[in-house]
């Protein structure tokens, strides 16, 4: 099992950077892929980026390609999200997630999920 913390939201400007760190539990980090996803108020969670086991290929929501940059520290047992040129529409409480590294990384079949951290852009 692991248990995830998540930190470093907050409230920002359009325009503006934020970076999300994901602290991970236990001592098999590196066997899990990592996503991070969101959810805004009346929607529906949604993917947003992902990272395999040895970080060694990412996956972006089309809705943030360019300009979100998912990476991991599997020495420190943590990943992070680097949010630039933040939109009005990226307000959403922002989750860490982990998967098994046994299987592909894909958008889907997230097992374990952090409390969340709210990420509020002002227009």
């Amino acid at each position: 099992q692991v248990q995830l913390v998540e930190s470093g939201g907050g409230l920002v400007q359009a325009g503006g950077s934020l970076r999300l760190s994901c602290a991970a539990s236990g001592r098999t980090f590196s066997s899990y892929h990592m996503g991070w996803f969101r959810q805004a108020p009346g929607k529906e969670r949604e993917f947003v980026a992902g990272i395999t086991l040895s970080g060694g290929k990412t996956d972006y929501a089309d809705s943030v390609r360019g300009r979100f940059f998912i990476s991991r520290d599997n020495a420190r047992n943590a990943v992070y999200l680097q949010l630039n040129s933040l939109k009005p529409e990226d307000t959403a409480v922002y989750y860490c997630a982990a998967k098994s590294g046994f299987s592909a990384l894909t958008r889907s079949g997230f097992e374990y999920w952090g409390q969340g951290t709210q990420v509020t852009v002002s227009s």
